[in-house]
């Protein structure tokens, strides 16, 4: 009896890993928005934290590509490892030194935010270069473009609409220095927005790019090691011109530090290693359902932590987000249930045609 019970429990576990795996990368990546903007809060200077960042993250992947990759990556030409240099320099040099740009000036929440809004610029990119058809004939291809304006205006709102704070104060001092405040900073809001949203279409491009180059070399961890070396490299360069105090470079044992180990090691070695193992369970549709959830994380923690307050602009632009990202969500479903469906169909009507062929043949051969 115990001994059933028992592999009930384990059978039910093994069936809720990739939810709890799921949700466990959700917790990593609302700390690594939180963690990240109290270090550039603090004055670490963006291109010192890419650096540092990417060089422990190279460090940690290399032995793991090295062992686990060993025999079934091919070898790298010259050719190729421009390719994979390219690739790196414009998606994630460019993406990482602009998000961390952006922090400067927008709240960890609207940085995470912003993010779902990554789904609908991969697929606007991608139907503009041909890569992904509209499908509007169908149901799915409408929701698809439904979800991408919806989420886009989220995103609008988000940037140009704060509206009134949730809990309003009766004090009319505050509520007149939080106004002054507020135009203040309003410019430097927008600046930062449009950084990180920037940021977010670099990104968008890089997992495009992706696809062609893991065709070429399918090793993914030692794809993932070079591109994260060939990352440090080029900001290094960047941040030598642009950073010339060497005070800068100088870490101390403090959040800066934290943020930076946790950063090159949670989440690009754990992380990944979650995403890669749950799309192998689940398909690539069952992460993103839950990337909303380090939005609610990060904007209850921010206000814990960092004070932050939360506007009735931000609500309203958060749910338009995560609305369209669902919306989105269903109809990438729907084509790939589709495309699964499709091939089933033909080969079950191939058979019925066969089997009623051989019937007739075998009819008229029992025939007198």
């Amino acid at each position: 009896m115990k001994g059933s019970v028992m592999m009930r429990c384990r059978m039910g576990m093994h069936k809720h890993m990739p939810l709890i795996a799921m949700l466990f990368a959700q917790f990593i990546y609302a700390a690594m928005y939180l963690l990240s903007k109290a270090a550039i809060s603090s004055g670490i200077r963006p291109s010192v934290f890419v650096v540092y960042r990417q060089a422990i993250a190279t460090l940690v992947l290399a032995p793991f590509a090295y062992f686990f990759e060993r025999k079934e990556s091919p070898p790298l030409t010259w050719n190729l490892i421009c390719k994979i240099f390219i690739v790196s320099t414009c998606g994630l040099t460019m993406t990482l030194n602009l998000h961390y740009i952006g922090l400067n000036y927008i709240s960890a929440t609207f940085a995470t935010a912003v993010s779902n809004t990554i789904p609908t610029m991969v697929f606007i990119i991608a139907v503009l270069l041909r890569i992904e058809k509209l499908g509007l004939r169908e149901r799915h291809g409408w929701a698809k473009v439904l979800g991408t304006a919806v989420g886009l205006s989220g995103a609008m709102v988000y940037t140009f609409y704060k509206g009134p704070p949730l809990h309003s104060s009766h004090h009319n001092e505050a509520s007149a220095a939080a106004a002054s405040s507020s135009k203040t900073h309003t410019k430097e809001w927008i600046k930062g927005a449009l950084i990180m949203i920037t940021s977010n279409l670099t990104w968008a491009l890089w997992l495009i790019m992706q696809n062609p180059i893991l065709k070429i070399y399918p090793a993914r961890l030692r794809l993932t090691t070079l591109q994260c070396c060939f990352c440090c490299l080029t900001t290094a360069i960047y941040g030598a011109i642009v950073e010339r105090n060497i005070e800068s470079w100088k870490l101390g044992w403090n959040v800066n530090l934290l943020a930076i180990a946790y950063c090159g090691i949670v989440v690009t070695s754990i992380s990944y290693s979650l995403l890669v193992w749950v799309m192998e369970k689940r398909g690539p549709v069952f992460p993103a359902i839950f990337s909303p959830l380090p939005l609610l994380m990060t904007a209850i923690f921010s206000a814990i932590f960092f004070h932050e307050t939360l506007h009735w602009g931000s609500v309203l632009g958060g749910a338009l987000l995560v609305g369209g990202l669902y919306c989105f969500l269903w109809g990438k479903n729907k084509e790939a249930q589709q495309k699964l469906d499709g091939p089933k169909e033909e080969a079950h009507l191939e058979s019925i045609v066969s089997s009623n062929s051989t019937n007739h043949t075998h009819e008229k051969e029992t025939c007198p």
